[in-house]
């Protein structure tokens, strides 16, 4: 019966995703419409850094799946995993060629990571600094304060992420240990990312970016109900 719970989230979460991010009938689009032209986001808009930062944040999200099935021989865990590592990757490739397609560089030099989500960024990248896209994010707290009190440390880039010594760690466990701390570990990384997500769902101003997004809260939310229920499977529990 859990088995099938996990494989029943991971359903709908895949579900909710790519039916976000192709809804052509959004916004009072028709079926078959001409495209309407979009003009192409500055490099300091929220959607040039959303784009960078979430493909940085779901490359560990699939090294982490990959690690985690060489380490156990759990089937659910393992089906889990990959199922989280070809999502992830889809959606990276989808933000990389979003960058291509605007002539963004991929990475902003100068720039720090996290820094568009205390930002009004719009198509131009100029917009003002505050808090409002950042109200209420979860498992991030108060987020626009976290956004800038947050210091990258060990490999951990933004919110979310493991650390080297940890994903070092997660290298070297196996068997029960190695699942517990996988699902631990792409807890924390799926609430650092739903709070990015958020983030642009708020700000981003390009369509189809901001149903990406909301695609992705939705999916790694049921996702996170999933490993709850795993972790308890296995007597463990989410980290605090």
């Amino acid at each position: 019966m859990a088995g099938s719970a996990v494989a029943l989230a991971l359903l709908l979460a895949g579900v909710a995703t790519v039916a976000s991010a192709r809804d052509d009938t959004a916004d009072g689009k028709q079926p078959g419409a001409a495209p309407a032209a979009v003009r192409a986001p500055g490099p300091e808009s929220a959607d040039a850094g959303f784009a960078r930062d979430m493909a940085v944040h779901h490359q560990q999200a699939v090294e982490m799946s990959f690690i985690v099935r060489d380490r156990t021989q759990d089937e659910e865990v393992r089906r889990f995993a990959y199922d989280i590592a070809n999502t992830q990757a889809n959606q990276r490739g989808m933000l990389i060629g979003w960058l291509d397609l605007w002539e963004l560089p991929k990475v902003a030099a100068g720039q720090e990571p996290m820094a568009w989500m205390t930002t009004r960024g719009g198509h131009d990248g100029h917009g003002t600094h505050g808090d409002q896209g950042m109200d209420g994010m979860d498992g991030m707290g108060d987020a626009g304060g976290s956004a800038r009190a947050f210091t990258a440390h060990d490999g951990a880039l933004m919110p979310g992420m493991a650390t080297r010594t940890e994903l070092d760690r997660l290298r070297k466990a196996s068997g029960k240990e190695a699942e517990i701390l996988f699902l631990q570990l792409m807890t924390d990384h799926h609430k650092g990312g739903v709070a990015m997500a958020r983030g642009c769902a708020e700000l981003c101003t390009v369509k189809a970016e901001k149903r990406l997004a909301r695609g992705m809260v939705e999916a790694q939310r049921s996702e996170l109900d999933a490993m709850a229920q795993m972790l308890a499977a296995r007597g463990a529990k989410p980290r605090p």
